[in-house]
């Protein structure tokens, strides 16, 4: 196996435990190699520190496999994933759900790399290009462990948060062994049907960390009017509804979605005609409500993060502030204001920074009751601190 040298920084972080090797100068002057090739990690004197994946075209040239020499063949690879398979039987609550995360890239000993259960069929995503030339290793094993009916893989383009809003149509999915999954495969989630895809659009139609997170809201729903924007294919409004709100708002900027919306709630048997769906700009859509002087006890913001795009409205500071404090005037005196999101670059104290910054604005007082993130199936390791990414908080107005 060839060596490559690191530099103080790196070997600093590596002994830490971080599994990220960042392009520097050192990396800079590592020899040519492909994506996928296996090195040996030195610090200058030659002290062997651990070996990793290259993906020489990335910021993150090389993800660590381990600290101990070893070759990525069927073995190694069989025996990381059936440790997060027994992870998820031993530690997850599955009951009445057939959609969630098998693999979670560094929090399975697999950086780079998700996977993804739906139903009899298998997604997976590949955040590191070191993984394709043994992704054909990875789905044989898969198949011998789990006999799914079909596994895909999902592409992830560099520019995804500039595609999502004109690609809901677009094929990005691609089947690699087994036989094809309808085009709207019928899944559930704490015991709610949904519809995914898994050949079209960037994402499934359904964000699998936030099932617990939709689970603990049910029972704050029944009798409650309730708001959803960026809903997205509706899975909060879906869980809402079937949970006894009288009536459930859902706003996103895209008709497709908004349809798959409707379609979900229809998969659940409830009726769509009973509850509204609202195309458009989210703050354009609450500046409407406001005119209107409409009330709702819980409201909900989970905007996308745009991380990779400069256009998007929430990647400025002060962008949610102002989203908080539009929201504040429909919110009725005592009602839950639930701010979600999965930005991996804000931290915690940074995004409460926000909130208060739209609670002051819009001169109310809004207070935490709850802090949840991502459920059991997406674990992380306390070295990757990057790994906790889903900020989701519950706040009282008042």
């Amino acid at each position: 196996m060839e060596q490559r040298i690191v530099g103080a920084d790196t070997v600093r972080m590596l002994e830490l435990g971080h599994p990220w090797i960042i392009a520097d100068n050192f990396t800079k002057r590592w020899p040519k190699a492909k994506a996928g090739d296996l090195v040996q990690l030195t610090d200058e004197r030659g002290k062997r520190l651990a070996t990793a994946l290259l993906d020489p075209a990335d910021r993150i040239v090389a993800r660590v496999l381990s600290h101990q020499p070893m070759q990525l063949d069927r073995g190694w690879i069989k025996k990381r994933l059936q440790s997060a398979i027994s992870l998820r039987e031993r530690h997850a609550d599955l009951s009445d759900t057939t959609a969630y995360r098998l693999v979670n890239a560094e929090g399975d000993g697999l950086p780079g790399l998700t996977v993804d259960r739906y139903g009899e069929y298998l997604m997976i995503q590949l955040y590191c290009e070191g993984w394709r030339p043994h992704l054909k290793l990875v789905t044989g094993v898969l198949q011998e462990l789990l006999n799914p009916a079909g596994i895909y893989e999902k592409a992830r383009p560099q520019n995804t948060r500039e595609l999502e809003a004109i690609s809901d149509s677009k094929k990005y999915g691609r089947l690699l062994a087994g036989s094809a999954a309808p085009g709207r495969l019928e899944v559930q989630e704490n015991g709610l049907s949904f519809l995914v895809s898994l050949e079209e659009g960037l994402n499934t139609g359904l964000f699998l960390d936030q099932r617990e997170n939709r689970h603990s809201l049910m029972p704050r729903m029944s009798g409650k009017r309730f708001l959803n924007l960026f809903a997205y294919t509706g899975a909060f409004s879906v869980a809402a509804a079937a949970s006894g709100a009288t009536q459930v708002t859902s706003v996103d900027v895209s008709p497709g979605y908004t349809d798959w919306n409707r379609a979900n709630f229809s998969a659940n048997r409830l009726n769509p005609k009973k509850h509204r769906f609202l195309v458009g700009d989210c703050m354009a859509k609450l500046a409407e409500l406001a005119g209107s002087n409409e009330q709702f006890e819980i409201i909900l913001m989970d905007p996308p993060s745009f991380s990779t795009t400069t256009k998007g409205r929430f990647t400025t500071r002060g962008g949610t502030s102002d989203l908080v404090a539009a929201c504040l005037p429909l919110l009725a005196d005592g009602g839950l204001l639930i701010c979600s999101s999965n930005h991996q670059k804000t931290d915690l104290a940074d995004y409460l920074k926000e909130l208060r910054r739209g609670a002051l604005q819009a001169g109310a007082e809004l207070r935490v009751i709850e802090q949840k993130g991502q459920p059991v199936d997406f674990p992380y390791p306390v070295t990757l601190p990057e790994g906790r990414y889903l900020k989701y908080l519950v706040c009282v107005k008042g």
